[in-house]
């Protein structure tokens, strides 16, 4: 349930529920006045129901997509989870006509290119997002103009300890972003003898990126792009997960009006 239901409220399914952006996602639903938290899935099935977040009720709790799915007949679900759970549960979804939101990074381009066909031809919408941070997503935005006109690019992150993946699905995009716009690839300049294997980072279309992992960070995002005789750089911090929220309920209203997959939030904010 919903803090304020209605009879127009969307009805969401949380998919991976118990983790830290699942729990944020179903107090952020719950005190939507449009929205009706129905259900959560939770792949190590204790329990069979979970608590909202004021403590005044529960949820059905399920172990995947299809139970909760039959039981709980929702319109969208919003999934945080991992990569081969997540694109299993997004294809049974649309398969069923069920709209999703995702913020799970890493799914294999075969498995997104399924899932869009599934949408498509269940007339369903799918956005998938590698950050719901407007900022962050606005510093994707900006690094698609800022590309060409630098000839050097850089990519700092740092994530807290428990992060399952890196680099992070945010950085990957701003590097793909930064390419977009160019014509050449961005210097690399590479050491004649590495000290130790790869000190230069990992390497997307030509940008180093460096991954820090640690705890007291939530997640980090710094672009340093460099040519003759100067440097830019833009920085974007998360404090606190509640900034993911208003991208993820905006996600939620407007990915029924889609039809197949949708990669970034930024193609939902006209910008």
């Amino acid at each position: 349930m919903s803090g304020q239901p209605s009879g127009n409220s969307q009805r969401v399914l949380i998919h991976g529920v118990s983790g830290r952006m699942g729990r944020e996602t179903l107090a952020a639903v719950h005190g939507a006045p449009d929205m009706d938290a129905v259900g959560g899935v939770r792949s190590n099935g204790r329990g069979n129901t979970f608590s909202l977040p004021d403590g005044t009720a529960t949820i059905p709790l399920h172990v995947d997509a299809a139970t909760a799915i039959t039981a709980c007949i929702p319109q969208v679900m919003v999934d945080f989870s991992v990569a081969d759970v997540s694109a299993t549960a997004m294809k049974v979804a649309v398969s069923q006509g069920v709209h999703v939101v995702s913020g799970t990074t890493g799914i294999p381009d075969a498995d997104l290119q399924e899932i869009d066909r599934l949408a498509k031809e269940h007339n369903v919408g799918v956005l998938l997002a590698p950050n719901f941070a407007i900022g962050a997503v606005l510093l994707v935005h900006l690094a698609n103009t800022l590309g060409r006109f630098f000839d050097y690019a850089e990519i700092i992150e740092a994530h807290h300890e428990a992060k399952l993946d890196a680099p992070s699905g945010t950085s990957i995009a701003i590097a793909k972003a930064l390419a977009s716009g160019r014509t050449e690839p961005f210097n690399r300049p590479m050491p004649e003898k590495e000290l130790l294997p790869n000190s230069r980072g990992a390497e997307q279309d030509g940008v180093s990126i460096h991954a820090i992992r640690m705890q007291g960070r939530v997640a980090h995002q710094e672009l340093i792009l460099g040519t003759l005789g100067q440097t830019l750089s833009l920085r974007h911090d998360t404090t606190g997960r509640d900034c993911y929220m208003p991208g993820v309920l905006t996600a939620v209203r407007q990915v029924v009006q889609c039809k197949g997959l949708v990669v970034g939030l930024e193609k939902l904010l006209e910008l």
